[in-house]
């Protein structure tokens, strides 16, 4: 079974009394639908929307719960809970240097999983939908295929930020956090709410993760996609012929519609929706000048 150990996450605990509810009011996972067992992804946002820091947030004991995030924000994302924390009976440290290994598999696999790391803390990633996919906290140090496990996240359209986005330049629903579980829209306010809210009731989301693929290698992360010359879009992680793009469902449509070329410099580039993601191309979309 492939596996793969991540040498640049973190983790952030936060127990106490009042740590769910402390949590639940400010970050954009729905807190109360989070089963013990499983990592649901979400953010903290700034108060127009945008994705400040992105996680993965696990249950941990009675009242405590866990965030897994990029080691090199893990220091600020600490700082900003500490800002919100106010009264609240909650207790907020990070965890120097854990071990998270990743490991993943069909659904036959997947019973088997829990007995290879049995000293360690294992959670379902609850973003895949396709393949059955472990978080391992704590265990073995073995660095396992990273390449791998960079194609897998590719294949599924899971994107991450520093990867494939900047924070405090996305809207959750840009990264389809809104498709993973990232998103609670039934419950209360947090941070961003409002935004968040309503870009889902007015169907107003056009940035979305899209699975580029090409006939030769594309370049590197970052490259700005164009249609007849205006931008579209832009690369982010990138395996040999495949790579996550974030691009505007619009004007891809339209340039679909005229047979326009969507191009990475010199590279035709081929941008489609992840199997398993429920939004699709606009009907109405920006005229064949405009793509």
């Amino acid at each position: 079974m492939p596996f793969a150990l991540l040498k640049d996450r973190a983790l952030i605990s936060v127990s106490g009394p009042d740590a769910e509810h402390f949590l639940q009011n400010i970050l954009t996972t729905d807190l109360d639908t989070l089963d013990p067992g499983v990592a649901k992804p979400g953010a903290l946002l700034s108060p127009q929307g945008k994705i400040l820091f992105d996680f993965l947030v696990s249950r941990a004991g009675d009242d405590g719960f866990r965030l897994e995030c990029r080691a090199d924000i893990a220091d600020d994302f600490v700082r900003r809970l500490m800002l919100y924390r106010l009264r609240a009976k909650a207790d907020i440290t990070k965890q120097d240097q854990p071990l998270v290994t990743i490991m993943w598999g069909d659904d036959s696999t997947a019973s088997h999983f829990d007995s290879i790391w049995a000293d360690s803390t294992s959670l379902v990633d609850a973003r895949f939908r396709d393949v059955a996919v472990r978080r391992f906290y704590g265990g073995s140090a073995e660095d396992g295929d990273l390449d791998a496990w960079l194609g897998l996240r590719i294949a599924n359209g899971i994107a991450e930020s520093g990867s494939d986005y900047a924070l405090g330049d996305a809207f959750p629903h840009d990264v389809l956090l809104d498709e993973t579980g990232g998103v609670g829209f039934k419950k209360g306010c947090y941070v961003g709410q409002e935004v968040v809210s309503r870009m889902q009731h007015r169907g107003t989301a056009r940035r979305r993760v899209l699975i580029a693929s090409a006939d030769s290698p594309l370049p590197a992360p970052g490259t700005e996609l164009t249609v007849a010359g205006r931008p579209v879009g832009a690369l982010g992680s990138v395996s040999g012929r495949t790579g996550l793009a974030i691009a505007r469902i619009d004007r891809v449509k339209a340039a679909s519609d005229v047979g326009n070329k969507i191009m990475a410099t010199d590279v035709p580039v081929t941008l489609a929706i992840p199997a398993w993601a429920k939004f699709s191309f606009p009907q109405d979309t920006v005229s064949a000048e405009e793509a």
